[in-house]
């Protein structure tokens, strides 16, 4: 293949420019459209107990309530006659808005719970139909045609749906301001790294192309499917860094070559046989680790795996065809518009910074590898306390409105109707049955009062006609309604979600479903849990075959794997430390809340790809010259030479579009930007740099074994980066050099 590919862009470059101009023209016209398709959600396990539940009331009982209304009269209480008016004509203009259902308010019911205690405001709740795809678009109509003023009242939306409407609207907002900040600084950072202009703007090919490509992928997915709006920002980050990473690869082995007075043709041969094919594999290491988020249930998760594999697979694609086919059109020109560096022949006589690095560690592996080793577990220390989460409305600023009526519901009312426990009994239960079911729930500890059809239940109460009784009994199915007095999301929440499911079924039930927000975390949480072994292990075993295909060694993989885990534990053990326990909060602008479950597992194999991308592009290089014919010692000294300043210049430039998203106002997305970024660093500085070649000093001659039978394998479909006889003497080429 690689034979075939190689001749194709030599013999052919400007045909295969042309098809691929076109090919992307085609895709950024496709692509277009899938801002439309994305949507928001996708955090709930879709086949989860709580979910269920909220069909079933859906489908019989016209909804939860997902968005709240906060009324609010600047000159009287609520109480007032005069602003009770206004409120009774917010309500009814309300029900005649087809998009929602379940319209119940202070107004027409004169519900304690729904009056805070002050008598200065009052909820009107409502259910906003649609699915995923439309109910944030729907909540969004009415926010924006009844909140602020209206009439005499002040109206301020809160609740699920505003949550997330105004989430997506904010992370459209952070991703814009991230690229405005990453794009200028990596093209500045390109130029260093490259030292020239035209060579400096090869890598924003790549991207184009799969970031064009990606986006299309997710229009026509998004037809078919639910594919989250979160998915573009690993999209244009991925796309931008594979493209320079797979860039850095290709131009320095190219730039070797003809450094050797190789002819362009076969330079571009060698660079296609050697860089091209380890760029194919490297991709093949994130793929595979990205693949492992298809196992989980919720959408949000698919949807990274659908764009992180899309935007790897075309990169790798892109870098194989039309990198190859620019090299052989530029030839020498790669290195025009040279800036004024100083000339790589001055520092000939000086071994790569890497591998006079690798050299240093494999002479004192243990006295340097420890304390480095104790840093990162330091780092990944907090990690023994982490608990998660789900987001909610504290993942947004301080001052967005959502997040103020929440707080306002909270602090204000006796407890939080929205963020009710929802029980659905199917089966017609007849009411003796169902009465003594809910007096059951109300004498739970933490629980206000209990809805239900035969009446509204507090501990030492009998039951008295509920407010909203007509809505929840129906022939086949009856509707309970829990609020306790915990805030939600906290444990004491969870808590009573599960003691809720204790309590034993009413006579003539078929089943009792159990939902709400903190039973939606609590399944999540499960949900996830009970898939992290298959997606661990997938990632494990996939890995290490790859692995052992690059190196013809069962240790390899092993070291690999543990080195990796040590690194993603210490990023992410950083990021508990920051978002968890709330250190550098105030210099950042978030709140300390658990960490989001589904953003913890994205980072972590977000992050372990592209350190396996690393891993491939060292140990390839490392591998070749040790089946050259040299030492372990000097196998490691030399490769990290070749490569150490490529891999530490491509997580450098990487990093910076993970970073960038440090200005983002969602808590979450600046978790998983400084995460992915550190992680990275993590990886191609101390690990690439230390903890590697002090394994492999430490290993010696194990770090190759593999038993007979599977040498004799290794032989026949074992991959490796051949390079020319002529290029193993050189130590760094022309580019290397440039690259501090």
């Amino acid at each position: 293949m690689f034979d075939r590919v190689a001749e194709l862009t030599v013999r052919r470059p400007g045909i295969v420019l042309v098809v691929a101009s076109v090919l992307v023209a085609a895709m950024s016209f496709v692509g277009v459209g899938a801002f439309g398709k994305l949507v928001g959600g996708g955090f709930d396990d879709p086949d989860s107990q709580s979910t269920r539940a909220s069909r079933v009331i859906d489908e019989k009982f016209g909804g939860e309530a997902n968005l709240v209304l906060l009324v609010s009269s600047r000159a009287q209480r609520v109480t007032d006659p005069e602003v009770e008016q206004d409120g009774a004509q917010l309500v009814a203009e309300l029900r005649k808005e087809t998009e929602l259902s379940n319209v119940v308010s202070y107004f027409d019911t004169h519900s304690d719970s729904l009056l805070a205690r002050d008598g200065l405001s009052a909820m009107v709740l409502a259910h906003v139909k649609g699915d995923e795809s439309t109910r944030e678009e729907h909540a969004q109509d009415i926010i924006d045609a009844y909140a602020g003023q209206y009439e005499g009242l002040t109206v301020r939306a809160g609740g699920g749906t505003a949550v997330g409407a105004e989430l997506s609207e904010q992370v459209l907002q952070d991703l814009l301001l991230a690229e405005v900040i990453a794009v200028p600084v990596t093209l500045l950072l390109l130029l260093i790294v490259f030292g020239g202009v035209v060579a400096a703007l090869l890598p924003l090919a790549i991207g184009t192309v799969a970031v064009a490509g990606t986006f299309a992928e997710l229009a026509l997915l998004g037809s078919v499917t639910d594919v989250s709006v979160f998915s573009i920002n690993l999209t244009t980050a991925l796309g931008l860094g594979l493209g320079i990473d797979y860039a850095l690869l290709m131009i320095s082995r190219f730039r070797e070559q003809l450094a050797l007075g190789t002819s362009v043709a076969d330079a571009v041969r060698t660079t296609v046989h050697t860089a091209g094919r380890t760029v194919v594999f490297s991709a093949g290491t994130v793929a595979v680790a990205l693949t492992a988020l298809l196992v989980f249930p919720q959408y949000f998760l698919r949807s990274f795996a659908y764009a992180g594999v899309g935007v790897v697979v075309i990169a790798a694609v892109g870098t194989l065809f039309v990198m190859p086919a620019l090299l052989m059109l530029l030839g020498h020109r790669i290195n025009s518009g040279r800036l004024p560096w100083p000339k790589a022949d001055r520092h000939r006589r000086r071994a790569p910074f890497w591998g006079r690095l690798a050299g240093t560690v494999m002479r004192r592996p243990v006295l340097i590898s420890v304390p480095v080793l104790a840093v990162l577990l330091l780092a990944a220390a907090p990690l023994l306390g982490v608990t998660f989460g789900t987001p909610d409305e504290r993942v947004l600023p301080e001052d967005a409105a959502s997040r103020q009526v929440s707080t306002a519901l909270q602090a204000d009312f006796e407890g939080d109707d929205e963020a009710a426990v929802q029980v659905v009994v199917d089966g017609a239960v007849g009411d003796e049955a169902l009465d003594a079911y809910a007096e059951k729930l109300s004498l739970l500890n933490g629980v206000v009062r209990v809805e239900a059809a035969t009446g509204t239940y507090e501990q030492g109460s009998s039951g008295a006609p509920g407010p909203t009784s007509e809505a929840l009994n129906r022939p086949d199915a009856q509707r309970v309604t829990v609020i306790g007095t915990a805030p939600p999301k906290s444990d004491s929440a969870q808590s009573l979600v599960r003691v809720v499911r204790d309590v034993d079924a009413p006579a003539g039930s078929k089943e009792v479903l159990v939902g709400g927000g903190d039973a939606e975390l609590l399944d999540t949480k499960e949900s996830i849990a009970s898939r992290l072994p298959i997606a661990a292990g997938l990632v494990a075993v996939t890995t290490f075959i790859l692995l052992f295909l690059f190196t013809g060694s069962i240790v390899q993989p092993i070291r690999a794997l543990a080195l990796n885990m040590t690194s993603l534990a210490a990023a992410i053990g950083a990021m508990t430390w920051m978002f968890q326990d709330g250190h550098l909060s105030s210099v950042l602008g978030f709140t300390a809340q658990p960490m989001d479950t589904s953003m913890t597992v994205l980072l972590f194999c977000i992050a372990f790809g592209l350190s396996m991308d690393y891993e491939v592009f060292v140990t390839s290089r490392i591998k070749e010259l040790h089946d050259a014919g040299e030492s372990t010692e000097a196998a490691v000294v030399h490769g990290l030479g070749h490569t150490g300043r490529i891999v530490s210049a491509a997580a450098c430039l990487l990093a910076v579009g993970f970073f960038a998203f440090a200005t983002a106002k969602v808590s979450f997305m600046q978790m998983f930007g400084l995460g992915s970024g550190l992680a990275i660093l993590i990886d191609a500085i101390a690990v690439r740099g230390v903890l590697l070649p002090a394994a492999m000093r430490l290993l010696g001659r194990t770090a190759w074994y593999a038993p007979g039978p599977l040498r004799k394998f290794h032989r026949r479909f074992g991959i490796s980066e051949s390079a020319p006889q002529a290029a193993a003497p050189t130590l760094e080429s022309e580019f290397a050099t440039r690259i501090t």
